[in-house]
């Protein structure tokens, strides 16, 4: 159930109406209007929200004034008026003068698609880089839409709407409202610094990066615990979990990675909060290797995978090495399982089968890996060996006279750090 934080700590139950207009702009971008529903349900559901009808709209273009047409709007009326409905939640993005000619004309509260994906980001963030980037995200929104959303900010009870910057009084004052998000990109820009630093800290280090990345609800956070026993949130329901988790996973061969779990995208992922997690999404850039989960169980797998590509691209990682990973594979159907793609780059795989478990492990392993090279180190020089074992996986090594003989499967960008120290003592006799 949805709860305020505000002092009284009211609980309330939000009864809500969704409500779709199919518009020819909408049939041009090839977006499926019932699926798109669909995840309104289960994103109503995971804010908590109790859903009590869902209304579809067929026009041309939006109304001006309501969104809908006027006589959707009587319909919608007497909809919440014969069900107890005390809110209407809308697939597209509103303005602020259609929220506020709805709220006058429902006495409803009103909230789109957009709010509802903040509001639910602002209860998962946790840490204070999620919380920054959250409220940013929803002041940014909000700011241009204050004169329509008076009536839901002044709402006592809380709910959808009012997390968050909701209970600072946003309608009070446009320029503290701009101080606000000054100082939030302030902030953001601190920590952006910081996580600067540490990426040059792996980079000097030599860590290796892997990150999960995929639709939300596709597993990446149960494969997560799976593979290296991580203490994360798992929940069958969308953004179950927000701010991003790295854990070290051993592979095979004894090398330890980071593996990083990334939010969920989701379609018309809203730009604010697109623009506010740049930073913590762009991490996916530092990452030697992309494993792209996908629900292999859901009917709009192919879409959704669209919708991560296109979020891939935009932040300029869409020619990162990648592996796909069809999860879920026991909670398909055999002929589900036969229409996937397969072959290099492809995985069919249930983040609960061990055995799938270590062949992902397996594929990481061998996608980090480079050629395999061969060195002859003086057995004098110790620190080299050390270095060998940063930058690959040492194979084999034998003793000849006062030099050691490593066989090492090489890790292209580690060897491309630390090679030069190396590039003396490879051994051209002995390379693959």
């Amino acid at each position: 159930m949805a709860t305020t934080t505000h002092e009284t700590n009211t609980e309330i139950q939000d009864r809500a109406i969704l409500v779709s207009l199919v518009t020819d702009e909408v049939k041009r971008t090839g977006i499926d209007p019932e699926y798109s529903l669909q995840e309104l349900v289960q994103l109503a559901e995971t804010a908590g929200v109790e859903v009590l009808e869902v209304l579809r709209q067929n026009k041309e273009t939006p109304d001006s004034k309501w969104f809908i047409g006027k006589g959707k709007v009587e319909e919608l009326r007497m909809a919440a008026d014969g069900l107890g409905a005390n809110t209407a939640i809308f697939d597209q993005e509103l303005s602020g003068a259609q929220v506020r000619n709805l709220e006058e004309a429902l006495d409803l509260k009103i909230i789109d698609r957009t709010q509802l994906i903040l509001d639910i980001f602002a209860g998962r963030a946790k840490t204070r880089e999620g919380i920054i980037q959250v409220e940013l995200a929803q002041l940014s929104y909000l700011l241009p839409r204050l004169s329509g959303h008076g009536k839901n900010l002044s709402r006592l009870g809380g709910g959808i709407g009012t997390r968050g910057p909701g209970e600072s009084k946003l309608e009070t004052d446009r320029r503290h409202i701009r101080d606000r998000i000054g100082e939030l990109k302030r902030q953001l820009d601190e920590v952006v610094k910081t996580r600067s630093l540490h990426r040059e800290r792996r980079r000097k280090s030599g860590v290796v990066q892997v990150a999960l990345v995929g639709y939300t609800n596709a597993g990446k956070s149960t494969l997560l615990k799976q593979l290296t026993d991580a203490d994360v949130y798992i929940e069958n329901q969308l953004f179950a979990t927000l701010d991003p988790t790295s854990r070290l996973l051993e592979l095979p061969g004894g090398k330890s990675i980071v593996l990083t779990d990334t939010v969920g995208f989701i379609q018309n992922l809203p730009h604010d909060l697109v623009a506010s997690f740049r930073a913590t999404l762009e991490e996916v850039n530092e990452a030697n290797l992309v494993l792209h989960v996908v629900d292999a169980s859901s009917p709009m797998r192919e879409d959704q995978m669209e919708v991560v590509e296109s979020i891939l691209e935009d932040l300029g990682a869409a020619e990162k090495p990648q592996v796909v990973l069809f999860n879920k594979s026991d909670l398909c159907r055999p002929e589900q399982l036969e229409m996937l793609p397969g072959g290099p780059g492809f995985m069919k795989v249930s983040a609960f089968n061990p055995e799938d478990l270590a062949r992902i492990a397996d594929t990481i392993q061998n996608e980090l890996a480079g050629d395999t090279l061969s060195f002859r180190i003086p057995s004098s020089r110790g620190d080299l060996t050390s270095l060998l074992y940063r930058v690959g996986d040492v194979l084999d090594q034998s003793f000849e006279e006062n030099d050691i003989l490593y066989s090492v499967r090489v890790n292209k960008d580690d060897y491309e750090k630390w090679g030069y120290m190396l590039a003396e003592f490879v051994d051209q006799a002995g390379r693959d």
